[in-house]
C-alpha cells in the first residue's frame, strides 16, 4: 500500500524564504500550503489537516509562539520553527510552548529535509503502532514489561532512569528541553532542577551507549537540553 502524500504548512512571511522552503518540499513530494500570518497559519492547520507545520517565529500579526500555544490546545502536529532568532532563550521558549523542533536562519535546504522527514516519520509511527516495544541499534526496550535488554541481555535501569528514557523513545527526533524532561519524567516541582537530567542522561548513556562519550541515540542540544535519534 502506497503511503499517502504528507501535507506540510508553511507560515512564513517573507515570500522568498516561502518559496524557496515550498520548492524544496515539494520535491520531496509533500502537499505544501503557505501563510503568512499567525491567523491565516491556524486557519489553515485547521482546515488542512496537516501532517507537519513549518513556522516562523517573527509574524505580521503577532508571534509564533502565539500559533504554538493555540495549536497545541487542539493539535499534536509536529511544528518546526525556522527563526532568526538564535539566542538560547528564544528556542527554549518556542520548544517550551509546543515546538518540536528549531532551524536557525539562514539554512540549507538538505539540513530542513532532513528534519521534515525525521518527524515525518515519527509521526507515521505514532499513528501506525501500539508501540509497545521500541528498538534501536542493539537496543529493545519493553514499554508495558518496563523492560531494557542491550544485545538481548538485561539492562538495570532504576524507575527514574526507566521513565526517562520511554519519554525519550516516545518522543524521537524532537528537541526536548530540560524544564519538558522534568515536568514528564520528575514533575512540575522539580522544573527547575536541570542538574538532575544530566546526571541521568549520563547514567542512561553509560548503560545503552556502545561509546556514552560520543553517543549515537541521545544527543545534546547544547543549552537547550536533548535529542533522542532512532537510527
Amino acid at each position: 500500500m502506497s503511503t499517502p502524500t504528507p501535507r506540510v504548512i508553511v507560515v512564513e512571511d517573507e515570500a522568498n524564504l516561502r518559496r524557496f522552503v515550498r520548492l524544496a518540499l515539494e520535491a520531496e513530494d509533500c502537499e505544501v500550503y503557505e501563510a503568512d500570518s499567525v491567523r491565516r497559519g491556524l486557519i489553515e492547520a485547521g482546515t488542512r489537516q496537516p501532517d507537519l507545520l513549518i513556522l516562523d517565529l517573527g509574524l505580521p500579526d503577532g508571534d509564533g509562539i502565539e500559533l504554538i500555544r493555540d495549536l497545541r490546545t487542539w493539535s499534536e502536529i509536529p511544528v518546526i520553527v525556522l527563526s532568526a532568532r538564535t539566542a538560547e532563550a528564544e528556542k527554549v521558549a518556542a520548544l517550551d510552548a509546543g515546538a518540536d523542533d528549531y532551524l536557525s536562519k539562514p539554512f540549507g535546504a538538505a539540513e530542513l529535509l532532513a528534519r521534515v522527514r525525521a518527524h515525518l516519520r515519527r509521526r507515521r509511527r505514532i499513528g501506525s503502532e501500539g508501540a509497545e516495544q521500541i528498538g534501536f541499534g542493539s537496543v529493545t526496550v519493553h514499554l508495558g514489561r518496563h523492560r531494557v535488554e542491550k544485545d538481548g541481555q538485561p539492562v538495570h535501569l532504576t524507575p527514574i532512569e526507566f521513565r526517562l528514557l520511554a519519554y525519550l523513545v516516545a518522543n524521537p527526533d524532537c528537541v526536548l528541553t530540560h524544564r519538558q524532561l522534568l515536568k514528564a519524567v520528575w514533575g512540575p516541582s522539580h522544573a527547575e532542577d536541570s542538574h538532575y537530567v544530566r546526571v541521568y542522561m549520563g547514567h542512561l548513556r553509560k548503560k545503552i551507549e556502545n561509546d556514552p562519550s560520543s553517543p549515537d541515540f541521545i544527543l545534546t542540544e547544547p543549552g537547550v537540553g536533548y535529542r533522542f535519534q532512532m537510527q
